[in-house]
């Protein structure tokens, strides 16, 4: 994973935390707000590795079971082991591997974000999280009323909070920051949307990145 992907997500951590008022945290506290944040991060981390474990045992029960009960084991005389028998992939099962895939790489993002704040690169990784914090801060008023003019027909106030925290990230990188290429942020923030909110969020987040890109001529 590279810094500013961590750097990212953690300012995504921390801007889920702000209130309207997000003037009103000092430095102190976002510094205090990282380290909760890196704590969340492991706390969820150890969920989801718990939670495909549970999906994994789950499975290896399953697959027991059909061999016990399989017509060739049925026969066997009592006490003799299992034979092994052929197992058809249903879609059950893909399913239920490709949702213990997406636990498991969630919680592996987890716990690379807090092994970059942990080791040589944790600076890095801090710096431009608060780098992005604060000149959001600073242009609160200008980002938020982009993201206003480019979601019409859709009520600013109930959008879904995560995606307004996504925006509010790319833009500040976009149009304050500028030293990652365009393209790049646009696709963390996709990345992000998948990541964290609704089914429709990705192509919500690349839509209005689309519109700014264009109206500002990025």
């Amino acid at each position: 994973m590279q810094a500013r992907r961590a750097s990212r997500e953690l300012a995504f951590i921390l801007l889920s935390q702000f209130d309207k008022k997000v003037e009103k945290y000092s430095k102190e506290n976002l510094d205090d707000m990282i380290v909760k944040s890196i704590r969340l991060l492991l706390s969820s981390a150890s969920d989801d590795l718990k939670l495909s474990l549970g999906v994994l045992n789950d499975m290896k029960n399953r697959i027991d079971d059909y061999e016990a009960e399989h017509e060739i084991n049925l026969n066997r005389p009592m006490g003799a082991s299992n034979i092994s028998v052929p197992v058809v992939m249903s879609a059950e099962i893909a399913d239920r591997i490709t949702d213990m895939i997406e636990v498991a790489e969630k919680a592996m993002l987890g716990l690379e974000i807090a092994e970059f704040c942990a080791l040589d690169s944790q600076q890095e990784v801090k710096d431009y999280a608060l780098n992005i914090i604060q000149s959001y801060q600073k242009y609160q008023s200008d980002v938020d009323s982009l993201i206003k003019d480019y979601s019409k027909g859709w009520d600013f106030d109930r959008l879904v909070k995560m995606d307004k925290d996504i925006l509010r990230i790319a833009i500040t990188e976009l149009l304050y920051i500028k030293e990652t290429p365009v393209k790049v942020v646009c696709d963390e923030a996709v990345e992000l949307a998948k990541k964290y909110s609704t089914d429709d969020s990705s192509s919500f987040v690349n839509g209005i990145l689309a519109k700014v890109i264009t109206e500002k001529g990025l």
